[in-house]
C-alpha cells in the first residue's frame, strides 16, 4: 500500500480576516483527493450534508466554487467563504433602478428648461 500525499494552502476566510495555513493530504493507495475528502480530513466537515457546509458556494479552490466531489491537486488553495451580506443582484438592480431614476429627473429638468 502506496500512500501519496499532497501540499495544499487552506484559507479560511469564514471569521473576520483570512487565515492561510498549509496542510498536507495523505492519500490511501486508492483514494482520490477531493475537495470533500481534504475538507474532511482538515476537520472541518464531517460529510457532505455537514451542516457548516450546507450553504451552496461557501467552499472553492483558488476564488471557483467547487463541488463536493471536484477533485484537488498539490498545491491548490481551498478557501472556505463567508455568508453573503447583500445579494448581488439585489445590489445591481437597485444600482440600474437609481440611474434610470436620474436619466428621467435629467429628462424632465431638460423638457421645464425648454419651456421656460
Amino acid at each position: 500500500m502506496a500512500e501519496r500525499s499532497l501540499d495544499l494552502i487552506l484559507c479560511d476566510a469564514r471569521q473576520g480576516e483570512p487565515e492561510l495555513r498549509p496542510f498536507k493530504l495523505i492519500l490511501g493507495s486508492e483514494e482520490t483527493a477531493t475537495v470533500g475528502l481534504a475538507l474532511m480530513r482538515a476537520g472541518i466537515a464531517f460529510g457532505q450534508e455537514d451542516p457548516v457546509l450546507a450553504r451552496k458556494g461557501c467552499f472553492g479552490v483558488f476564488g471557483k466554487r467547487k463541488d463536493w466531489d471536484s477533485p484537488i491537486y498539490a498545491g491548490d488553495r481551498l478557501e472556505l467563504y463567508s455568508p453573503l451580506l447583500i445579494d448581488p443582484k439585489t445590489v445591481r438592480r437597485k444600482k440600474a433602478n437609481q440611474n434610470q431614476d436620474a436619466k428621467f429627473q435629467a429628462a424632465a429638468a431638460k423638457r421645464k428648461a425648454r419651456r421656460l
